[in-house]
């Protein structure tokens, strides 16, 4: 028998709702840094959003859009960038080229870039999506903020410190003004500071600033985060730098387990905190 259009409409209703359901318990995962149980929720409620909107829907370019985020983490830089873009192009596609969605896949593509470490390639993303951004909302909104930070980011790994520096700090007054002094950009803007300044030889300001970091990681975040155990990294990089050995191969250690446990014994971070954890217990 064949079904009625109403309950035609009941069944999509109701994968359309179980879609939504495993995207929320997805992103939740994402938070945590539990990337595997992220993955598997997404790609269950992608194969589902194939039957219940159609393949070109914006819920099925957020769906791609949070996969990719996983990827990016995971270290699976190629899949990332194949999603990153479909979801781009559906999105520009629905929405129009201004519209600060489409800044916000511009900003992922950065960001993407940045992790491969091809950051001349990634600047143009990150400028596009400010530009984008910034004429939709002004130049004070957070989430523009969040995007001159990622551009400063790209122009700090080209050693394109004087750029940087200055954006780094106008997205650290916005964040501040806007979530006060506990919130996580400001942590991952702290980190990226320090990173420049470390850069330029300045060590004992880029310490300050690695260990501001932490502290706000580990407390939003929690000490098991990955993002938590980037920062450890930092600092053991750093502490070894300026010549303290031992609590350099005690930060590497603690990151060193987060890695191991959170992306897996073969992802190119934990691969790198444990070659560098092995050379400053040799010495």
């Amino acid at each position: 028998m064949s079904r009625t259009a109403t309950q035609v409409r009941a069944s999509v209703g109701n994968r359309q709702r179980r879609v939504c359901a495993l995207a929320e318990r997805a992103v939740a995962f994402l938070q945590r840094g539990r990337y595997r149980h992220a993955e598997s929720l997404l790609r269950r409620a992608l194969a589902l959003a194939a039957t219940a909107y159609d393949g070109d829907d914006l819920a099925v370019a957020t769906l791609s859009n949070n996969l990719a985020v996983v990827h990016k983490y995971q270290g699976r830089f190629v899949e990332a960038g194949r999603l990153y873009r479909r979801a781009l192009r559906v999105t520009t596609t629905a929405l129009g080229p201004d519209h600060p969605e489409v800044a916000t896949l511009y900003h992922n593509l950065g960001g993407l870039e940045h992790a491969r470490g091809r950051f001349a390639k990634g600047e143009p993303f990150a400028r596009r999506s400010v530009a984008v951004r910034e004429k939709a909302l002004g130049p004070d909104h957070p989430a523009v903020a969040a995007d001159v930070a990622a551009l400063a980011a790209l122009l700090d790994g080209q050693g394109k410190y004087d750029e940087a520096e200055p954006l780094y700090r106008r997205a650290l007054a916005v964040f501040e003004r806007a979530y006060g002094p506990e919130h996580y950009e400001i942590a991952v803007n702290l980190n990226n500071l320090a990173a420049l300044h470390q850069a330029q030889g300045e060590t004992a300001e880029a310490e300050g600033l690695y260990r501001r970091a932490l502290a706000l990681k580990e407390r939003l975040l929690g000490p098991g985060h990955p993002d938590t155990a980037l920062t450890l990294n930092n600092l053991a990089v750093l502490r070894k730098v300026r010549g303290d050995e031992v609590e350099s191969a005690a930060l590497y250690r603690r990151a060193l387990a987060v890695f191991e446990r959170t992306l897996g014994r073969r992802h190119p971070r934990t691969v790198a905190c444990r070659a560098n954890y092995a050379r400053v217990r040799r010495r």
